[in-house]
């Protein structure tokens, strides 16, 4: 909140971060102000003030050095050039406010508005795709442009792709509920990479990201209208290729290439075989890897490894760690057999046996206390409830949808299941609904749980951030999840099939929870009858 009173006006005054000069509410400029939302306060390496870093550095040494570095290079700098500078920044080159970004030399006047009574820019004209009669073909073919040397300033504003882009973003951001910033963002973004362009051309990830990202513009949004223009390639390398040749470092040459075939299988499926989920994979080629890094200081290729090697390294296991790693070992090899790279299956006939679950205990009341006491938003308060009360999964919460909730009749489906709602819940809804429409009134996001990334798109929230707030307690929301089920068990007796009608167990996992509630009973049992023992014995001693 602001400290000034209601229809004050603040005087123009300098920015408490980047001592930049403007006219703003506030003590931060609102480049500051954000800046300080996603980073820690400490003192900066350089200036020693405290003030929110990133990377040890506070925002105004981050100005300095990316002028420094578009002084030497003539057009904005990458992100490693202006980082590579910092330590090199001995002075501070004070600006206005809004004139750090801007390339050309006439200045900026910041416009004060945005209440009720502002004067809101008029939408774009309608516009649509332009009619190529005819184009010059490329000569070369398609020739990468450097966008980094393009400026905003001189940007070809009649351009009839612009107009189209503009068209369509105003429209994205109608339905999407995009704010002020991340409008101006878009559209400065737009006339960047659609300057010079013609019917034909595509615009690729790796030529935009850097210039985009130098500006700090919406790179995100931008991509989103590309997209919807029809014009835009992704050609950056995924994930799972870093991961995989990161994993795959230190194997011998031909285990690596077998064990990379055999990965790319268990991801994309075969001819008699499924795909399995990415982080399926991921696992089982953590598993395999110190079995084939040992193997690899003596063999060259999968078919050199024996029977008793395998023997002999399972024999460096216990539980379930050597239980994890022999299904992975036995899918490897299963796989190598079945493309004739290995004579024989050294695997065959090690029994991986059954693994003996422990007793799943539950949780003390002061560890639910703690985790009780660390929800202190809305939303985590709510996450709770669900994960406490109506034992949901994190990927479950994450995929709520608004339409899930039936408030008249109180009831609330998770994963298809409908579940009526407790008054706890209930209170603790409503106040999330209060707090998301007051948040984001204009989001067009259809999930219960939003935050600030996912507010302006249509994706969910990621499970790291829904199980973010009990991160480091002892109950944790999985552990509150089991606790919730082991409790249902002990209260309504260790029946499975009441358990799999209630949340939705499988018949092994609603097993397995009714076997940890008769043990609990049973201990109980034998420690009441122990205790009734002794008071008996007490009195004949007397």
């Amino acid at each position: 909140m602001s400290r000034y009173p209601k229809g004050y006006r603040k005087p123009t005054d300098s920015c408490d971060g980047c001592l930049a000069w403007g006219d703003f509410s506030g003590r931060l400029c609102p480049a500051c102000y954000m800046f300080g939302r996603s980073h820690e306060t400490a003192a900066c390496a350089d200036c020693r003030r405290i003030q929110p870093l990133k990377w040890g550095y506070c925002r105004l040494c981050w100005c300095q050095a990316r002028l420094h570095a578009k002084a030497s290079a003539g057009r904005p700098p990458a992100e490693a050039d202006v980082r590579a500078r910092l330590n090199a920044v001995r002075h501070h080159q004070l600006f206005f406010m809004g004139l750090h970004y801007r390339r050309g030399s006439a200045p900026v006047v910041a416009r004060r508005g945005g209440g009720r009574g502002a004067v809101r820019k008029p939408p774009p004209a309608p516009a649509w795709r332009p009619s190529a009669d005819w184009r010059q073909l490329p000569l070369f073919g398609q020739v990468p442009r450097d966008y980094g040397r393009l400026d905003p300033a001189d940007a070809d504003l009649a351009s009839p792709w612009l107009a189209w882009a503009k068209y369509l973003a105003y429209q994205l951001a109608e339905a999407r509920g995009w704010g002020r910033g991340i409008r101006f963002a878009v559209n400065r973004g737009l006339a960047l990479v659609l300057t010079g362009y013609v019917e034909g051309d595509v615009i690729r990830h790796t030529e935009i990201f850097a210039p985009l990202r130098a500006l700090d513009l919406r790179f995100g949004h931008v991509v989103t209208v590309l997209e919807e223009m029809g014009i835009f390639e992704d050609d950056s390398e995924p994930s799972f290729e870093g991961w995989l040749a990161e994993r795959l470092e230190g194997l011998a040459p031909a285990i690596r290439s077998e064990t990379e075939r055999w990965t790319r299988v268990l991801r994309d499926g075969g001819p008699r075989s499924l795909p399995r989920r990415e982080g399926t994979v991921w696992l089982y080629l953590n598993r395999v890897r110190p079995a084939l890094l040992e193997w690899s200081n003596r063999y060259d290729h999968l078919r050199e490894v024996t029977r008793d090697d395998v023997l002999a390294y399972l024999k460096t296991l216990h539980g379930r760690q050597r239980h994890d790693q022999l299904v992975a070992l036995r899918s490897l090899f299963i796989w190598a057999k079945r493309n004739g790279l290995i004579f024989r299956n050294p695997t065959i006939r090690i029994k991986v046996g059954q693994y003996e679950y422990a007793v799943l205990q539950p949780l003390a009341p002061a560890e639910v206390d703690r985790s009780v006491a660390a929800a202190t938003t809305p939303a985590t308060r709510l996450i709770l409830a669900l994960a406490a009360v109506h034992a949901a999964r994190v990927a479950q919460i994450g995929t709520l949808m608004l339409d899930d909730v039936d408030l008249g009749n109180r009831r609330l489906t998770i994963a298809g299941r409908v579940r009526p709602l407790d008054d706890l819940t209930l209170k603790l809804l409503l106040e999330w609904l209060e707090h998301r429409r007051n948040r984001w009134p204009n989001t067009a996001n259809l999930h219960l749980l939003i935050n600030n990334q996912t507010a302006t798109k249509t994706s969910r929230a990621s499970n790291h951030w829904i199980s973010a707030s009990m991160r480091g307690q002892d109950a944790t929301l999985e552990r509150l999840r089991v606790d919730r089920q082991l409790e249902e068990a002990l209260t309504h007796g260790p029946d499975p099939l009441h358990l799999a009608e209630v949340f939705g167990l499988d018949e092994k996992t609603a097993m397995r929870y009714a076997d940890s509630a008769r043990s609990l009973l049973e201990q109980a049992a034998e420690q009441q009858l122990r205790r009734n023992q002794l008071d008996r014995d007490i009195p004949r001693r007397e």
